[in-house]
């Protein structure tokens, strides 16, 4: 479990928190297999043992001061007695990890009847539903997509194959040929489900194989996946044959089905379903139709925001539908390749909401599918999650941002479906009163509960030794996972600023503008960062200004004496500049928008900051490094005068050989060099693979490689302009500083 705050001393008053206009709170990496220095916590039993405030239901942890006959509670100051059974096991205290650690990761036992034990059936369950109303090379990345998929799962996992068009069709390839049984989705989305139930036309059981016995039957069956003809989807809807094909992509019906059809045997077979949906468009067909005729809608002519007109949902259903998967222990994950319309705003809610990811894959020819379903498979993951922040008594959270439901019933409770280790949440703090903390020599202290269910194989070997025959079981373990932090409240605004993490800052700031684009428009979320820098470039000069007369000429808005501060201007300017602010105007795809919020709302702060602002790094040869950061500009390139840069975007890796470089250099670099060693070392550490591209100046086209040189880019309008970019933009940031200033000496 990683935590970072936004600054590592906390404002001691409401005053001071409003004087330093520094976002105020914390990202979390829950399911993050150390904390945020590297340490693993300290593993053990008796999760459902920790003793646990009477007041502020806080867990006892080793920042707690103990008595002999009881404790006091680190957040809210209660003494609480032991019982018994504390009592007896606190005798004992290597044996019971919360006395020696902050950072515990404890087992609760499960009964029986709720699926624990090493006897359990719930195996891992994967469904692939494939849609056939696509291309030949969209089936032909799917096919490669689920054959890595399938390298990726461990044995004794089950695995079934669905597709869907005008039709839905169940595979079942536990014979010995794979046998499909199709059922007819109703044209008409007013008719309520289909004319068979799944289950009716094959049994749950004949349709999920395991994969250490079936891998080659499933194979045989992706091979013979062919897209349904525009005749036979015509037919099946009712249309004449010299009309133009309208419709047949049934997934919102295809989707329902199968939710439905799984939710059987919740509790029984599985603990988790994960349902791999691929898309070639918007559905077109059935039950959750979406009229992708908005895209093309004449806005400016109309005066109305086209990115406020196309970011809301279209309609419910499959927002309604992930409610339904939840309660049926079915996670969506959809991977849609097109750069059509599809209309991601009303169906971003099946995968996000569910516990799942969205991939927006432009085109077949350089998708990275095969390689990120491979990596979301390889990789941990929990279920069933409960998180819980709770602080000490002076201060709150408030907002709490990403991919997560609240407690219906519990407050400041969020529920996680599924949750990896790159998964992040966020939160924001408010002061419970306007004192702020009531003794300021006192730390503020910060607790994080997050409990987790784990599927974990036991093989089991027959006692017949010359069969050499594995049967796979898997149990269910339950953990819970515990972090106590504390953080000293700052004595002044300068220590706030000192202590500044501009990565979680910018962190936070997305969440908020994210939720400030989807509510009002991208114009009021651009309006909303760049107001924010001002008013924090205002409060940083009248901190440490001695003249509060100065000019406006004077204010300092490269925070030069605060190296804390000094790359936030950069980051606002790359936010403003990136897809996520851009306005439709200039040719920002929604479906694009929408795919990079839900992604961006779910990275951890350096991967964020990376994605907003790429990291350029020079290098002399291949084999040696020159400078590990410059600036975003063509000046930064020419100045440096190394021959190679490697440009890390996050989502691209891209190795740029200068047009001026020595013939001599290897292009591409040799696999065996230092900038290969580091770019394979990159592609490991993130949840998607980063598309590799190799541009040699002077002969290749550098337009991908010239467009993230953001600084010299007007930050309102399209390409390269003559002095302006990022210079222009401080410039209208001291200026409204200096206006804020003056207004506030006016008052």
């Amino acid at each position: 479990m990683a935590v970072r705050a936004t600054v590592s001393r906390f404002p001691a008053t409401l005053e001071a928190l409003e004087s330093c206009a520094v976002q105020w709170g914390v990202a979390v990496t829950p399911f993050a297999a150390a904390d945020e220095r590297g340490q693993p916590p300290t593993s053990g039993s008796g999760g459902d043992r920790v003793p646990r405030c009477e007041h502020c239901w806080a867990y006892f942890s080793s920042h707690c001061d103990l008595e002999r006959w009881g404790w006091s509670c680190a957040l809210c100051g209660t003494l609480n007695g032991f019982d018994d059974d504390t009592a007896r096991r606190f005798q004992h205290p290597d044996a019971c990890p919360e006395l020696n650690s902050s950072f515990v990761d404890l087992e609760i036992p499960v009964d029986e009847a709720e699926g624990g034990g090493d006897g359990v059936r719930a195996r891992p369950v994967y469904v692939a539903a494939v849609d056939l109303a696509c291309s030949e090379e969209f089936l032909e990345l799917i096919k490669s997509a689920l054959l890595a998929a399938l390298e990726a799962l461990i044995p004794g996992s089950l695995f079934g194959l669905m597709t869907f068009s005008h039709k839905i069709g169940l595979y079942d390839v536990q014979g010995p040929i794979p046998v499909v049984k199709n059922v007819f989705i109703p044209p008409d989305i007013e008719e309520d489900g289909l004319p068979v139930a799944l289950e009716d036309a094959m049994p749950l059981l004949a349709f999920l194989a395991p994969v250490d016995t079936c891998k080659d039957r499933i194979t045989a069956a992706l091979e013979t996946l062919r897209p349904t003809s525009s005749w036979e989807r015509g037919a099946a809807s009712g249309q004449e044959e010299d009309t133009v094909l309208l419709g047949g992509r049934g997934f919102g019906t295809a989707m329902s089905a199968l939710i439905d059809y799984l939710s059987s045997e919740y509790g029984s077979t599985f603990a988790l379903a994960r349902v791999f949906a691929f898309l070639s468009g918007a559905p077109d067909y059935g039950a959750g139709l979406l009229d992708t005729r908005r895209y093309g809608e004449q806005y400016a002519s109309k005066g109305v925001d086209a990115d406020l007109a196309l970011l809301p949902e279209q309609i419910p259903f499959y927002r309604d539908l992930a409610a339904v998967a939840v309660q049926a222990g079915v996670c969506i994950d959809i991977f849609a390749v097109t750069d059509e319309y599809t209309d991601l705003a009303s169906l971003k809610f099946l995968s996000i909401e569910s516990g799942g990811s969205l991939f927006l894959y432009a085109n077949t020819d350089d998708s990275t599918l095969p390689q990120d379903i491979y990596r979301l498979l390889s990789r941990p993951y929990a279920f069933g999650c409960v998180l819980r922040l709770r602080t000490s008594s002076d201060f709150e959270p408030g907002n709490s941002y990403g991919h997560f439901f609240p407690d219906p019933q519990y407050e400041k409770v969020q529920h996680i479906i599924c949750c990896d280790s790159f998964a992040t949440y966020a939160y924001d703090f408010d002061f419970v009163h306007n004192d702020g903390f009531s003794r300021h020599t006192d730390p503020a202290v910060i607790q994080i509960a997050f409990q987790y269910s784990v599927i974990e194989p036991v093989e089991e070997t027959s006692g017949d030794e010359s069969q050499s025959s594995a049967s796979y079981k898997f149990c269910l373990k339950r953990r819970l996972r515990l972090r106590t932090l504390q953080y000293r409240p700052a004595r002044n605004i300068s220590e706030i600023y000192d202590s500044v993490d501009p990565e979680v800052v910018l962190h936070i700031l997305v969440h908020k503008v994210i939720l400030e684009s989807l509510d009002k428009g991208v114009r009021e979320g651009r309006q909303q960062v760049q107001a924010w820098l001002a008013l924090l470039a205002a409060r940083y000069n009248e901190a440490l200004s001695s003249d509060a007369r100065a000019p406006p000429s004077s204010i300092d808005v490269d925070f030069s004496q605060c190296p804390q501060l000094q790359m936030l201007p950069q980051l606002v300017f790359a936010l403003l500049r990136s897809p996520l602010l851009r306005l439709h105007e200039e040719g920002v795809h929604p479906d694009y928008r929408i795919y990079l919020q839900c992604l961006f709302s779910a990275l951890e702060p350096s991967s964020l900051a990376k994605a907003i602002y790429p990291v350029l790094i020079s290098y002399s040869s291949p084999d040696k490094q020159a400078f590990p950061r410059h600036t975003l500009s063509r000046a930064a390139l020419i100045m440096s005068e190394s021959p190679i840069f490697l440009l890390d975007a996050f989502t691209n890796l891209i190795v740029y050989y200068s047009p001026t470089a020595d013939p001599s250099i290897a292009f591409p670099p040799p696999r065996d060099c230092l900038l290969r060693t580091t770019i394979n070392r990159l592609k490991q550490d993130r949840c998607i693979t980063p598309k590799l591209t190799f541009i040699h100046g002077g002969k290749d086209d550098s337009t991908l490689f010239e467009s993230y040189l953001i600084e010299e880019q007007d930050v309102d309008g399209p390409g390269f302009t003559t002095g302006s970019g990022f210079v222009a933009f401080r410039e209208s940031v001291r200026n409204v500083a200096a206006e804020i200033v003056q207004e506030e000496i006016a008052s």
